[in-house]
């Protein structure tokens, strides 16, 4: 399995964009990766997966979702070899736009290790998270559902960041929990991580702004400085 290193950040384009400027976001996120010796995931859709591992080195590339069934059968279904193959190095699990039951996270976290991708879960409410937290992912995003996709400058309370961080770790310490819903600025990655999360991300807040390679070096850049002081305080 892939090593990450804390802090990092994360990249999601979900379908905002798509090709051609997957691959643009993607590369300039690699030289990012390599600039502030960070470690950076790239979640990305399924058919720019092999385009983006092919052009890129330091990127951890993570799917948006992957079926549990195995070779052969299963007609449209998305074949976890097949991405394995492609050059991803893990999965979202139960976002809220591709939510999952319990059964079905607990099936993909399985089939997952087999091919020992990482596994990326994501988590709306505190009770949430903490359940996931006994399925032992290696990464959970709790994240209030009606702030994703935000651009107002929402973004989760600290008592929230608190709170989740606090029920992840009591049923699981080895847990990276990264906090993502409505960043999109610098700062807002560095207080979170100031606050005890492993990690810090952004999808909208870095396709929709104004200067999307900008904006994501601010935000990574803001991850190299909270990594920094946390070694001073240490």
């Amino acid at each position: 399995m892939r090593k990450i290193r804390t802090p990092f950040f994360e990249i999601g384009t979900k379908n905002y964009i798509y090709g051609d400027d997957v691959l643009k976001l993607a590369m300039a996120a690699d030289k990012m990766a390599e600039k502030y010796d960070i470690d950076v995931l790239f979640t990305t859709p399924y058919a720019d997966i092999r385009r983006v591992a092919e052009n890129t080195k330091n990127l951890i590339i993570i799917a948006p979702y992957m079926d549990t069934i195995y070779p052969g059968r299963g007609m449209a279904c998305v074949l976890p070899e097949s991405l394995k193959a492609a050059g991803a190095h893990g999965v979202v699990v139960n976002h809220c736009e591709k939510p999952m039951s319990l059964p079905q996270i607990k099936d993909t976290i399985k089939r997952a290790r087999e091919l020992d991708f990482i596994v990326f879960a994501c988590a709306d409410t505190t009770a949430e998270a903490q359940a996931l937290a006994h399925l032992k992912p290696d990464i959970i995003n709790p994240e209030p559902s009606e702030l994703i996709g935000g651009s107002d400058g929402k973004v989760s309370d600290m008592s929230y960041v608190k709170d989740t961080i606090d029920a992840i770790r009591s049923i699981d310490p080895d847990i990276y929990v990264e906090q993502a819903a409505g960043i999109t600025n610098g700062k807002q990655v560095y207080d979170f991580i100031m606050a005890g999360s492993e990690g810090a991300g952004a999808a909208s807040g870095i396709v929709n702004s104004k200067d999307p390679i900008a904006t994501m070096e601010e935000m990574i850049k803001a991850t190299r400085q909270a990594a920094d002081d946390l070694k001073k305080r240490s």
